[in-house]
């Protein structure tokens, strides 16, 4: 249910790409729900995010690298066959030092939370991305030379 005028244009735009398809079952649609994206000099950014984490519940805490996001183009390119779908593209892990489940249970008290769910897993499904395109995210804040923590470790 889109809850801004951004959101409404991209459904609209997600139907539309139905409906051609209808019409054209030759056609070929994929349609990428790409979160916030972060290049790796962006990183640094991150803690500011901490001491208010209402400040990024609009997106359940979320981001994806930009290599990352390279990665899902390239596979909904090679994806084979006809069809019109569509995709969230997220980061496997949230930005936040506070765990998932903390995050959730402070802002969304009364939204039941998988028991699987990781630690620092993202909130937004990227299964299907996974299980379709075969996206697998390669990058994260969390470790390398770019990461705010990595003088920590």
């Amino acid at each position: 249910m889109p809850e801004t005028g951004y959101a409404l244009a991209k459904v609209l735009c997600e139907q539309m790409a139905r409906e051609m398809h209808r019409w054209n079952p030759g056609t070929r649609f994929v349609g990428l729900r790409i979160s916030n994206i972060f290049e790796p000099a962006d990183y640094a950014t991150i803690p500011s995010f901490w001491d208010d984490p209402s400040s990024r519940q609009w997106n359940l805490w979320s981001w994806v690298d930009s290599r990352d996001v390279a990665q899902a183009c390239r596979l909904s390119l090679e994806a084979d066959g006809p069809g019109c779908d569509v995709f969230t593209i997220a980061g496997a892990d949230t930005l936040m030092r506070q765990t998932s489940r903390e995050l959730m249970a402070t802002a969304f008290p009364t939204v039941p939370v998988d028991p699987a769910l990781g630690r620092f897993e993202t909130l937004l499904s990227i299964d299907k991305a996974r299980q379709i395109l075969g996206y697998r995210p390669l990058h994260s804040w969390r470790s390398g030379p770019d990461s705010p923590t990595a003088s920590m470790e």
